[in-house]
């Protein structure tokens, strides 16, 4: 019985030993008799017992790596307080088995010398401005020194650049000069916009003024010469009806009559007025030979 117990526990142990169930995105080394052999696979595998063993087990995950804060000194000598965090993933296990004593390790202190040396090439301002250059770069810099480690950096972030306290008050009081001056900018720009609405609006308005000046000139014009045309034609055509009616039989008797009438009607109003000194003609052939000539004033017209 004890026999029988005894072989269990070694079959056991056998099997503990020799089955191997790796899980997914998981990667374990294994070593034969101290020397590499070969890397399992996610899934169920197979070992020779107390012959081969696992020596290492890397996760093919992609890990973030939190890099440690640290001062940075810029190109133009001002000091920065920063720190990141990394992305990176094993990408071959037995280099990140014998690459390296720990790539973490390893990967951490290259990135915060490179970050200074990419930070160092630069001035204050540009290190706000360039942050993704600066993650690139970074980025390659690792790269390349992690391949040995069978590592792949994927990128680097920087999480935050805190320059000095009086750093910051300048650059606080620079941005606020920046936004006064854009302010009295855009305030004279607006009184500028303003003044020349105002002198387009008074051109405008006096060249609609002067239009309707002008077009009120024209309109008088032919208003007055239209009124003169017609007056014009009215006593054309008066001057011509009564010629007419003066070669009619009696008519120039007609006349006659008229113009002593005219005479007589004149004498009279100017007797009425008791201010007016009335001279009469000595000789009445005078009057007669007044309306004679009247008629013959007529006539010629009438011709």
């Amino acid at each position: 019985m004890e026999i029988a117990i005894l072989l269990l526990v070694i079959a056991v142990l056998f099997v503990t030993r020799s089955v191997k169930v790796v899980p997914q995105q998981h990667a374990w080394v294994v070593e034969r008799l101290g020397k590499y052999h070969g890397t399992l696979t996610p899934g169920l595998n197979f070992l020779v017992p107390f012959i081969d063993t696992v020596a290492y087990k890397h996760v093919l995950k992609e890990i973030p790596l939190d890099i440690a804060s640290q001062v940075c000194i810029t190109k133009d000598n001002t000091q920065l307080q920063v720190d990141g965090i990394l992305y990176f993933q094993v990408t071959d296990a037995m280099r990140a088995s014998y690459g390296s004593s720990n790539y973490i390790i390893a990967i951490s202190q290259l990135a915060q010398t490179s970050l200074r040396s990419v930070i160092g090439k630069l001035e204050l301002d540009k290190t706000f401005e360039e942050r993704d250059i600066i993650n690139a770069q970074v980025v390659a810099a690792i790269d390349e020194a992690a391949l040995n480690w069978g590592v792949k950096v994927l990128r680097y972030e920087i999480k935050d650049l805190t320059p000095p306290k009086e750093i910051l008050h300048a650059m606080q009081a620079q941005i606020t000069a920046e936004r006064e001056k854009r302010a009295l900018i855009a305030a004279s720009e607006g009184r500028r916009q303003e003044q020349i609405n105002i002198a387009t609006g008074e051109r405008e308005a006096f060249i609609a003024r002067s239009e309707g000046e002008k077009q009120a000139a024209i309109n008088k014009a032919q208003g007055e010469a239209a009124s003169i045309t017609a007056v014009a034609d009215a006593t054309a055509a008066a001057i011509e009806r009564i010629a007419s009616a003066i070669r009619q039989p009696g008519g120039e008797a007609a006349v006659q009559l008229k113009v002593a009438e005219r005479a007589v009607d004149a004498y009279g109003k100017v007797a009425a007025d008791a201010s007016t000194t009335l001279i009469i003609p000595g000789n009445m052939s005078e009057v007669s030979g007044l309306i004679a000539t009247a008629m013959k004033m007529v006539q010629v017209t009438g011709r």
